[in-house]
């Protein structure tokens, strides 16, 4: 009998990624749900109903409240609301509901101290405080780590904590109300040249490093953690690589064709100094080595925003970048 799959968050930019990857494996019954429209994953009455409508025997847990540093900074109440009633509501109800086999968690790098040593390690996530501009994001998710252990030692539920660097490709968030930094990056690049500007405004010092990764590549990592035996322990998921923004932006300038300059501004903040995780226990634990470069995975990227700007909720995107 095939394994159901219950798959929160489905139609966002990692779900999509996850659904088109499991869904080349006949052994695996998907189950996707997403949007509060839908299914309120805060709202308890709706998971139970999940639970036992569905009948999960495997969960991934993607749906997240999150976004770029000014969403973060203006929504800080509702982010760690949410992601810690989404998360508690669908942890505990598969520990009552009995006959979930893993419950995988996709956490977020947000979660490591502001100063944590760089490469991040897993066992360095509880030595401090996260970066103030994410922080409430960051604490909701390491309180669902936690959680996870504890139902672990408690309760016998096998769980997996992926916790992925800064993700990107195609399908990604293009809003610049909430987007991270790639595709807001884009976002400002096309206008300049759209519009003939000689400047792009860019957050920041651009001295902040980050690593990041394409989506598909952490869509195999999960996919591989339905299929390995795993503790609930964290493990990274990344390139083990990190950049500059002011290298990030030259790359994607280059991509682009922008010729003209670019202002920092050092009023506004940089968020956390450097971001680079050691990816060594997901090698060890799922043979995992990230596959697509970045430079590549920007022009993938890039392709794929201008095949699909001309669509009605780009021009929405595009009109209000300021």
């Amino acid at each position: 009998m095939k394994d159901r799959i219950l798959i929160t968050g489905s139609r966002g930019f990692l779900g999509k990624a996850v659904m088109r990857d499991l869904s080349l494996r006949s052994e695996y019954d998907l189950v996707p749900i997403s949007g509060k429209s839908e299914w309120d994953l805060t709202n308890q009455k709706h998971v139970d109903y999940i639970y036992n409508s569905l009948k999960p025997d495997v969960v991934i847990h993607l749906a997240a409240a999150c976004g770029g540093i000014g969403i973060n900074q203006k929504q800080p109440g509702k982010f760690l609301y949410d992601n810690l009633a989404m998360g508690m509501n669908l942890i505990e109800t598969a520990r009552k509901y009995g006959n979930v086999k893993k419950f995988i968690m996709v956490g977020t790098v947000c979660s490591y101290p502001k100063f944590a040593p760089v490469p991040f390690k897993e066992e360095d996530l509880w030595n401090g405080y996260p970066e103030e501009t994410n922080a409430p994001y960051g604490i909701a998710k390491k309180t669902l780590t936690e959680m996870l252990i504890a139902y672990y030692n408690q309760y016998g539920l096998e769980s997996t904590n992926l916790i992925p660097v800064n993700m990107y490709g195609p399908n990604d968030n293009f809003d610049p109300k909430s987007s991270h930094v790639i595709p807001a990056l884009i976002l400002k690049i096309d206008r300049a040249i759209t519009c003939g500007s000689n400047n792009i405004d860019i957050w920041g010092s651009g001295l902040a490093s980050r690593e990041f990764l394409y989506v598909e590549d952490c869509a195999e990592v999960i996919r591989k953690s339905v299929e390995k035996e795993t503790t609930p322990y964290p493990i990274n998921v990344g390139t083990g690589n990190e950049i500059k923004i002011k290298d990030l932006v030259l790359m994607l300038t280059k991509i682009m064709g922008y010729t003209g300059g670019i202002t920092y501004h050092l009023d506004k903040p940089d968020g956390q100094p450097r971001r680079c995780l050691d990816v060594s226990k997901a090698h060890k634990v799922f043979g995992f080595e990230a596959s697509m470069p970045l430079y590549e995975g920007l022009k993938h990227t890039v392709s794929w925003y201008y095949r699909y700007k001309g669509e009605k909720s780009f021009a929405n995107y595009f009109n209000h970048i300021q």
